[in-house]
C-alpha cells in the first residue's frame, strides 16, 4: 500500500508567500477607511449595491459573493457589525476583497492616506482621513 505524501501535521503549511501577505495587509487598511467612509455616508450603499448587481448580472461574481456583499450592506445600521463583517480574516473574505465592488468611495487622497497611516503603524484611528 502505498502511503500518503501528505503527513498528518498539528499545523497547516501557508501556500500564500510575503508578496500575497503584503497586498492583504493593504487592501484590509483600504477596506477599513472605505468601512469608516460608508459609516459617515450611508447614502454610498446605493452606489456599491448597485456595483455588486451589476457584477452579479454580468457573470463578474457568483452569487454567494453577491449575497455576502449585500448581507454586509444590509448591516450598515450596526457599526460594529458592519465593521466586523467588512474586515473578517477568513479566506473568503480575503479573496472578496481583493475583487471589492467598493469601487469609487475613496478619493485618491484618502485611498494613499489609509495605506500610509497602516505602512507606518499610526492607524489608530480614520477620524484624520476626512
Amino acid at each position: 500500500m502505498r502511503q500518503s505524501k501528505r503527513k498528518n501535521r498539528p499545523y497547516q503549511i501557508k501556500k500564500n508567500g510575503i508578496k500575497d501577505e503584503y497586498i492583504d495587509r493593504q487592501v484590509l487598511a483600504i477596506h477599513r477607511a472605505i468601512a469608516e467612509k460608508m459609516l459617515r455616508q450611508p447614502e454610498l450603499v446605493a452606489q456599491v449595491r448597485q456595483t455588486i448587481l451589476k457584477r452579479q448580472e454580468q457573470g463578474r461574481i457568483r452569487y454567494g459573493e453577491y449575497i455576502t456583499w449585500d448581507s454586509i450592506l444590509d448591516i450598515i445600521d450596526y457599526p460594529d457589525d458592519f465593521r466586523n463583517a467588512m474586515l473578517e480574516d477568513s479566506p473568503k473574505m480575503h479573496r472578496m476583497r481583493r475583487k471589492t465592488p467598493f469601487v469609487n468611495i475613496l478619493t485618491e487622497k484618502e485611498r494613499q492616506k489609509a495605506l500610509m497611516d497602516n505602512a507606518t503603524g499610526i492607524l489608530s484611528s480614520l477620524e484624520n482621513i476626512y
